[in-house]
């Protein structure tokens, strides 16, 4: 599908090269002197890796391919995040114990200068670019078919994204046939606690303040609880495990728009994978769900197959590192359902969880279907989300993100 050029439109709020810079000190080693020189480089390169990409976005605007402006107008305000929060300068704050005082002082001097000359002045100029020159030429129309090609552009990201030959219309039909499944399971569990129907289970388990949070960092405590209680259970259910340890921690302010997601850490484990916690307006969010996506995202989830993928012996190291979604994520599902047959989930409610966690899987085939094949506005999405019970925050930012990125959310069930 190349000859598409989707690469034309690299940029949204879920994916950019300027939310992936910002990560740069997560991600790279600062063991050595050398590890900060190479960083400082790294720094200075940072304008020439947004001037490129603006090159190719304003080819995309010659080629009539636009995201839509829904989501680009998130990004001038990604940018003044980033600066504001300024995550460039993190490797300056703990420097290894063998470093001299005099390298220390040399490497934060060239840094801060590499940030304040460079990188700060690069994302001006981006966000500048973003919100005055492209967003406003962002497509009206929601879905990706109203692009040249739609039709062709759909399906072929419904196919690189679940590996299938399948319809956007059939994939449409088993989410509804997946909705009603999960749905009367779930009625049956209400039933087995002494509630009439669903919907007077959900409504007590939703008005029940135990399962509200009530700060970001409750949030990243769950998930951190779920997964430590996961960890030494393993050797239970598999023979091989990961060697690296993982981490929880919040999405960062700057990057709100972004969902719960899990970054690789290294081979040899020295730098560890990360759980990273969508947690922005804390109290909107509930704690129901968290079990369940917190050994999808951590163990036995994504962190215990990404890791061991990539330390496989005698395979090519792009194999190593390839990541396929509808293997990925369909593994991350599973390890949900895991949790419940090494003994987990043992509150009702959060076995309700396991299954709305499900049934938020199943209601993508149908929104993802909906937005970009069958025309569905943005309200109906949400609206759809509520009805099977997405809390608001959520709603809000997963229809964004189905917007901004076609297929993805078939992954997962498909």
């Amino acid at each position: 599908n190349y000859s598409l050029k989707n690469y034309e439109m690299p940029v949204n709020q879920q994916n950019g090269v300027h939310t992936h810079l910002a990560d740069l000190p997560n991600s790279v080693p600062f063991d050595s002197v050398q590890h900060y020189q190479d960083y400082v480089s790294r720094l200075h390169q940072i304008p020439r890796v947004l001037d490129q990409t603006t090159e190719v976005m304003r080819q995309g605007e010659k080629d009539g391919l636009m995201p839509p402006r829904i989501v680009l107008e998130k990004l001038p305000g990604q940018c003044d995040g980033i600066i504001a929060a300024n995550p460039f300068l993190l490797p300056t704050r703990k420097f290894p114990a063998e470093f001299s005082e005099q390298d220390k002082k040399r490497l934060t001097e060239e840094i801060t200068k590499a940030v304040n000359a460079e990188v700060f002045p690069a994302y001006r100029k981006f966000a500048e670019f973003l919100r005055t020159e492209y967003d406003p030429k962002g497509r009206t129309e929601l879905s990706i078919e109203s692009l040249p090609d739609g039709k062709r552009r759909y399906a072929e990201a419904v196919k690189m994204m679940t590996t299938l030959s399948i319809t956007p219309t059939e994939v449409h039909e088993i989410g509804l046939k997946e909705v009603e499944r999960i749905t009367a399971e779930m009625t049956k569990l209400a039933h087995a606690q002494g509630y009439k129907d669903l919907a007077g289970f959900r409504t007590a388990i939703n008005s029940d303040p135990k399962w509200k949070p009530q700060s970001e960092q409750q949030i990243v405590d769950d998930f951190a609880k779920y997964i430590h209680q996961m960890e030494p259970k393993l050797p239970e259910l598999f023979g091989l495990l990961p060697k690296s340890p993982v981490t929880v921690e919040p999405i960062p302010d700057f990057a709100k728009a972004a969902a719960t997601h899990y970054v690789q850490g290294t081979p040899d484990g020295k730098r560890p994978g990360r759980v990273v916690v969508a947690v922005s307006d804390p109290t909107k969010r509930t704690l129901v769900t968290d079990e369940a996506i917190a050994y999808h995202e951590g163990v036995p989830g994504h962190h215990l197959q990404i890791s061991i993928a990539q330390t496989l012996q005698d395979m090519p190291k792009f194999r190593l590192h390839g990541f396929y979604s509808a293997y990925a994520e369909g593994w991350a599902l599973y390890s949900e359902e895991l949790g419940k047959e090494i003994g987990f989930y043992q509150n009702p409610v959060s076995d309700y969880g396991r299954l709305n966690s499900e049934l938020f899987r199943a209601v993508r085939l149908v929104v993802d279907t909906g937005i970009h094949d069958n025309n569905w506005s943005r309200e109906k999405v949400i609206e759809y989300m509520h009805a099977n019970d997405l809390n608001d925050a959520m709603a809000q930012t997963e229809a964004d993100r189905y917007i901004a990125w076609p297929g993805q959310a078939l992954a997962y069930k498909m």
